[in-house]
């Protein structure tokens, strides 16, 4: 893909969702629209129903909106095919959740090596590129071990480095602390504001904790399925 708008990577435009019909339909979203440009981190916060993960999940080609336009580097994303939206996931996005999602009886490495599997990536390269991920987070030493075997925040580092092995331009992390310690939480928060600073990965972090919002350069605040606040540091790390 090439970009029809400048260091803009991804852009909703009046974009609402509504699940259900009749009386029973409940408006989720009801005209977002925000624009990301390349390297930024940016916190999607507000309370438990605003409709945040439903944002988090229209990016990420889970979801498609109801009405209005999702852009990614120019190309209107509710014209392509189920097949296509498939690939641009697989291609330009890293995903990162609140639970983890591992394989439980499958080894750190091999859960990293799953995207490449599905890209039809030889074994050995394959291995190669999920060892430099795992490094990337810190965890080489832990490549055999089971998550069993593995603390909650080496885990979300695995999981980390999963979504980081296909070189994504995006990283969307929904929760990525929800399940972790204080410290570990702090940690993992270290870690991908550092791919941010570092590496130019451009993050997009849904929240609810203040906390964590305040990690990143730039806040939207969605209520009631609108973003209320969009408030920007002054200045980056």
């Amino acid at each position: 893909m090439t970009s029809a708008s400048g260091d803009v990577i991804l852009e909703l435009s009046g974009v609402t969702r509504t699940y259900g019909e009749g009386t029973s339909a409940f408006q989720a979203l009801r005209g977002v629209g925000f624009a990301v440009t390349r390297g930024e981190f940016v916190a999607i916060t507000g309370p438990s129903g605003s409709g945040k993960s439903t944002v988090m999940n229209i990016l990420g080609c889970l979801d498609m909106p109801t009405s209005g336009h999702y852009a990614f580097h120019g190309v209107a994303v509710e014209t392509l095919s189920r097949n296509q939206r498939a690939l641009l996931r697989r291609h330009y996005l890293g995903f990162v959740f609140q639970g983890f999602n591992l394989l439980k009886r499958t080894t750190a490495v091999e859960n990293v090596e799953l995207p490449l599997l599905y890209r039809g990536v030889s074994a050995k390269a394959r291995r190669a590129s999920a060892m430099e991920a795992l490094a990337l987070v810190g965890l080489e030493r832990w490549a055999t071990h089971t998550p069993s075997e593995l603390s909650g925040g080496q885990q979300q580092r695995v999981a980390i480095a999963r979504a980081l092995v296909t070189g994504p331009e995006v990283l969307l992390a929904d929760e990525p602390t929800g399940n972790l310690d204080t410290q570990r939480g702090r940690e993992i928060l270290d870690l991908i504001a550092a791919l941010n600073r570092d590496r130019g990965l451009t993050v997009l972090m849904v929240t609810h904790e203040t906390d964590v919002a305040a990690r990143a350069d730039r806040v939207l605040q969605i209520v009631d399925g609108v973003v209320a606040t969009d408030t920007r540091k002054e200045l980056v790390h």
